[in-house]
């Protein structure tokens, strides 16, 4: 049972970074069976020295950075781990310069120089510099680096990152050439001053500038390699923008790339077998071999799954259970108005959702249209808020399960108004041959009211807001109009020497953007009697106006048509009163035979039975002179192959079903 090692084991080889490394295995235990795991951990030494990635470094500081900058130095890497790795490093005595050794997120070590006293070009052009990496074994083992510094002229404006830390993730297994990440600076400076390279910084570890591409005029971060999250689940991927100037100014950022797990590795299954073959007489229970079932990926890409099928037991949902919509009129058709979303939480067929109209209303279905996949309300047709301002529809979702499950949603389309209406006149009448004039008489005293514009707006709100202004006047000081009632006013008293005849031109405009206008043309006579303001006006009829008597036919066809609609209305009232009386009468005096066949009817046109039981309904078929009309008789509607039919008899016998049909529009009720 002892365990050997078999040959030399190098932990860097087997581990790289990765610590703890381990080596894993299993023992099975026969009589009584059983399983046991083991690990054998390898514990590192200090066999590895830190190495620089070159033996000289270089750097360019213009004289005018201030105290307080920092410059990333190149960072010395160490195969060993924990103690034994790169613990710190050390900066030769300077008078201007002071070393500050940060940590990164894995623990590792990166070195930054801090300007502590501003260069002086003039005093000295450059500066020399050991830089040492120390591990932490014992003894410790180092690296050195030169630093050489060459102080030049100033470029006063370095790059600025609009932040310092971007964060980005994407999936391992990701094609190259992917868009990870992009980062932005700027400069103030004008020229080459001003124009910005990216670049990877010297912090960056290798294995990263493996995995990462870097665009330097448009600082595009891409994958380039092949990400794997079971190795890497974090980068710290660290970038500078530098400018052309004779000193770059530069600035510093740093980018972390998230590795999302995918589901890339298959579940993998060991048997360990026990003993083989099975005797026959092996009782139940028995083991035969060990299972184990192991996935390297994370989370729920690791579990065993067990898949339900999906029923469609849901139906489809929206956040809001009606819409309401403000078109504007005279819309473009064709136009969306509205997308209808609703969401199914079901799977599949049974979550595939379409939307369409009910048809309840056939303007609608005219009107609008809705796409079926998308739920897009479209407006085919142009509208008009003066014909109509509110339609309603029901937006019906339908899921594709079998049977489909349905939710309605109502939706309000609301038609809100333009001002494509202008003033309308209603008085005087615009375009009009008769010449409406009003009489005032002088000496009328200032503030009366003359006449009045009427006019209308068919738009509505502010848009049908009309004022009137009085644009043209043959007195301008004598008349005014009302701002908002269109009444005309004398603005002083009318004497005795003043024109005959006033014309006044109102501007009607209403208060749409833009506004519309309309004009009215009045004309008021200055006149002491009315009969010599007639004379004026005749005065201006043309002599031989062909329809100088229209007026005169009018009046007397109005007057013929009211007397002979008054004497009919008197004769309907003597007559519907004088076969009220008869009906009466025929009624009491035939009440004792109420069930027996029915008599001749004598001085009325119709007459019902109102005790006649339900199934009874009698018809008679009367002139005007019931005296000689004769009794026509229905007998029962009966069905045949070609509908309905109605036997008629020219007798008095009564049917089961008759219906009594006359000219009297009131009968007489049983009470009566």
């Amino acid at each position: 049972g002892a365990l050997l090692v078999s040959e030399r084991i190098d932990r860097e080889e087997l581990c790289g970074a990765l610590s703890p490394c381990s080596l894993s295995f299993e023992i099975v235990l026969e009589k009584p069976l059983e399983l046991y795991s083991g690990a054998v951990e390898i514990q590192d030494i200090n066999d590895n020295d830190p190495v620089f990635p070159s033996g000289q470094a270089r750097l360019e500081i213009s004289e005018s950075v201030a105290a307080g900058a920092r410059f990333p130095l190149e960072s010395a890497q160490d195969p060993d781990v924990g103690i034994n790795s790169l613990q710190t490093y050390q900066l030769s005595a300077n008078p201007h310069f002071v070393l500050d050794v940060q940590t990164r997120g894995d623990g590792s070590k990166y070195a930054e120089l801090v300007l502590e006293k501003e260069l002086d070009r003039e005093e000295q052009r450059e500066l020399h510099l050991v830089l040492t990496a120390l591990d932490g074994g014992s003894p410790p083992r180092s690296a050195h680096v030169q630093i050489h510094i060459d102080v030049v002229d100033s470029n006063d404006n370095a790059p600025v990152f609009n932040q310092s830390t971007y964060k980005a993730s994407v999936r391992e297994n990701t094609p190259s050439g992917t868009l990870v990440a992009k980062i932005s600076a700027y400069d103030l400076d004008d020229g080459p001053n001003g124009d910005i390279i990216y670049s990877f910084s010297s912090h960056t570890p290798a294995k990263v500038r493996e995995l990462f591409a870097l665009d330097s005029a448009t600082g595009e971060l891409r994958v380039k390699g092949q990400l794997d999250y079971e190795e890497t689940k974090l980068h710290e991927v660290y970038l500078q923008a530098k400018d052309k100037g004779a000193v770059p100014g530069v600035a510093h950022c740093k980018v972390l790339v998230e590795v999302v797990d995918v589901n890339d590795n298959a579940p993998e299954v060991t048997v360990t077998s026990v003993y083989s073959p099975v005797p026959e007489d092996a009782a139940p229970g028995t083991v035969v071999a060990l299972l184990s079932v192991t996935d390297l990926d994370s989370r729920d890409n690791g579990l065993i799954l067990v898949r339900v099928s999906d029923v469609n037991d849901n139906a489809p949902k929206s956040s809001q259970d009606f819409y309401d919509v403000y078109v504007l009129e005279n819309n473009v058709p064709g136009i969306p108005i509205l997308n209808v979303s609703a969401t199914d939480p079901d799977l599949g067929r049974n979550g595939h959702l379409t939307y369409s109209l009910l048809q309840g209303d056939t303007t609608v279905g005219h009107l609008f249209s809705i796409n079926r996949e998308s739920g897009t309300l479209y407006l085919l047709t142009s509208l008009d808020h003066e014909d109509q301002v509110e339609f309603s529809m029901t937006v019906q979702v339908q899921d594709g399960g079998s049977p489909p499950l349905t939710t309605n949603l109502s939706v309000s389309v609301f038609v809100t108004d333009l001002n494509d209406n202008a003033p309308t006149v209603l008085y005087p009448l615009p375009n009009s041959t008769s010449s409406y004039t009003d009489v005032v008489a002088p000496g009328t005293p200032a503030g009366h009211m003359v006449t009045k514009v009427v006019a209308v707006d068919a738009d509505a709100g502010y848009n049908a807001w009309i004022s009137y202004t009085l644009l043209q006047a043959t007195d301008p000081t004598l008349f005014s109009v009302g701002l908002h009632s269109g009444e005309i006013f004398t603005t002083r008293q009318l004497q005795e020497d003043e024109a005959p005849q006033h014309t006044l031109v109102i501007l009607l405009k209403d208060h749409g953007e833009p506004a519309l206008s309309a004009s009215a043309t009045v004309s008021i006579s200055v006149a002491e009697r009315v009969k010599e303001a007639l004379t004026d006006l005749t005065d201006m009829v043309p002599a031989h106006d062909p329809r100088r008597h229209v007026t005169f036919y009018l009046i007397l066809a109005v007057i013929l048509v009211s007397a002979a609609f008054f004497i009919t209305i008197v004769s309907v009232g003597i007559f519907k009163c004088y076969k009220w009386r008869q009906s009466k009468e025929l009624f009491n005096s035939s009440r004792s035979t109420l069930y027996r066949t029915p008599g001749p009817f004598h001085h009325v046109d119709a007459v019902r039975g109102g005790f006649m039981p339900p199934n009874f309904y009698h018809q008679v078929y009367l002139t005007t002179d019931s005296r000689q009309s004769d009794l026509l008789c229905k007998k029962p509607f009966t069905s045949s192959p070609l509908g309905s039919r109605q036997n008629t008899m020219r007798n008095g016998e009564p049917g089961p079903y008759h219906q009594i049909v006359g000219t009297t529009s009131r009968l007489p009720t049983p009470t009566e």
